[in-house]
């Protein structure tokens, strides 16, 4: 343990970067390891304040997009620990009040397609993910405050499979709550731009299945249906590969989406095909 609080002392070392880069990445390395690391680094002076920094620091390498691998990873064990302390009840809310997670958010504008902006939009979207995770009404609260629907929508629709996947699963912790339910259906506009976009995947799944993926889709669609505006919306654009069984062999091995799709389906008063042979799906 002695050693723990020496790499957190490095944090927050102004004088050596070299000495503050190998804390990260011992650090982000052993954090699922460390007990109570989150609440540690969170009370220890100046660390919060150099991980935010660190992020800070790439602002200039991502418009224009410049950033080097080594970077990318240097700024990626820092965020790492940011969803540590995301992700501990202890500091959850401190860490909300601080509102750390809008630091993050130009990392979710980039649309630059290389390995290292793709492995910092991914780790970015990790931290939101641990926020969500909790099913902490305050947290949709303050996502819906902030920018992250239209940021989530925009990777579910142009993202890599696994940001795609991450995002899309963000947005299905949104609309699990009623707060965030109410929020996307306010709006015809909000509405529409979220079934459009679930439309465009569900479509691009029948060309390349995810498993993963599709169950992320189908919950965002089973909690809509349980909007009464929007379920009159969903009988009418709901995409038929969700009513026929193009799907099948992935319902199959997966009972939990297969429930949600027969839910889905039950909500909108539609017929449930069950599962017999796929049809239309081109297997990647």
């Amino acid at each position: 343990m002695e050693k723990i609080y020496s790499l957190v002392q490095d944090l927050s070392n102004p004088a050596s970067s070299e000495a503050r880069q190998e804390a990260l990445l011992e650090l982000s390395k052993g954090r699922e390891s460390v007990q109570n690391l989150a609440p540690l680094i969170w009370h220890s002076f100046g660390t919060v304040a150099a991980l935010v920094q660190e992020v800070v620091d790439i602002y200039p390498y991502v418009n224009p997009p410049t950033l080097t691998a080594a970077q990318s990873n240097r700024v990626c064990n820092a965020l790492a620990l940011l969803q540590c302390i995301a992700s501990h009840p202890e500091t959850r809310s401190l860490f909300l009040e601080a509102h750390i997670p809008l630091f993050l958010y130009p990392f979710l504008h980039t649309t630059t397609k290389s390995r290292p902006f793709e492995y910092l939009r991914l780790t970015s979207l990790g931290v939101i993910g641990a926020l969500v995770k909790t099913d902490d009404s305050d947290v949709t609260s303050f996502l819906l405050s902030t920018e992250i629907v239209p940021l989530c929508l925009r990777i579910m629709e142009i993202g890599s499979e696994l940001s795609k996947t991450v995002a899309t699963f963000i947005l299905q912790k949104i609309l699990v709550d009623p707060i965030g339910l109410a929020y996307i259906c306010h709006t015809y506009e909000r509405f529409s731009h979220v079934a459009m976009i679930l439309s465009k995947m569900v479509s691009a799944l029948g060309k390349e299945p995810s498993a993963r993926l599709l169950k992320h889709v189908v919950r965002c669609y089973l909690c809509l249906s349980e909007n009464s505006r929007a379920k009159e919306a969903l009988r009418q654009c709901l995409p038929e590969q969700l009513r026929d069984n193009t799907f099948a062999m992935f319902l199959k091995e997966d009972n939990s989406t297969k429930r949600w799709l027969s839910s889905l389906l039950k909500n909108l008063n539609l017929p449930d095909p069950g599962l017999n042979e796929p049809r239309n799906l081109v297997m990647s």
